[in-house]
């Protein structure tokens, strides 16, 4: 957290542990609290000494990301806000997957990199009428009382044949939002925390935040 001074009469902001040691999506929570203005301290599940060890086999992004919360929530100072995500890319040629496999697409060991070639593997010479897509995001808060609420945010687009882009991570080098020339991972993510599946998730969770602490 920083060590600046708080202006007199402003709220001391609310940490938020998330569901996860990814580092990247913390610092893309991070930006959209930031960018909302939400007085909110993203933290890394790494600063409660780890995640708990959490199979993620429910078959729902719901059911999955419920479990990550839980299991965080169970370690977590009492009273603490808690927040899981659970999200991937669905592929219409895939009939909808890698979907809420997304993480384990290339195997057990949940290997980013190894996920984004295979995608790409398994798309190669599928011609572009047959290459839409969208990333979806579900977002499960565990409120101070304990109390679940879910948002959820999707994006449409389509897969390239290719990766492209140096930023992002998982499978941006690969996915163009409907309206953009660029991949998430080309786009920068300025632009990508305005459009992203994680975003319009985020914004639902602005709106809940507003309006329990008003």
């Amino acid at each position: 957290m920083s060590s600046e001074r708080m202006a007199p009469g402003q709220p001391k902001p609310s940490r938020i542990y998330l569901a996860s040691g990814n580092a990247h999506k913390v610092a893309e929570m991070a930006a959209l609290a930031a960018r909302d203005g939400l007085a909110a301290e993203i933290l890394s599940a790494k600063s409660l000494g780890g995640m708990p060890s959490v199979a993620e086999d429910t078959g729902t992004f719901e059911g999955n990301a419920r479990k990550k919360a839980r299991a965080l929530h169970a370690v977590a100072p009492r009273g603490s806000l808690v927040l899981a995500d659970d999200s991937g890319v669905c592929v219409a040629h895939l009939g909808g997957g890698p979907g809420v496999e997304s993480a384990y697409f290339a195997g057990a060991q949940g290997d980013p990199a190894a996920n984004l070639r295979k995608l790409a593997d398994v798309m190669r010479g599928v011609p572009p009428g047959r290459r839409a897509a969208y990333f979806y995001c579900l977002l499960l808060l565990i409120d101070e009382g304990g109390r679940e609420t879910v948002f959820e945010g999707r994006c449409d687009g389509v897969l390239l044949d290719e990766p492209r882009g140096g930023s992002g991570f998982g499978y941006d080098p690969l996915f163009v939002p409907d309206g953009y020339a660029q991949s998430y991972a080309e786009l920068g993510d300025g632009v990508k925390n305005s459009i992203s599946h994680r975003a319009r998730a985020w914004s639902g969770l602005s709106a809940w935040w507003r309006g329990s602490r008003s």
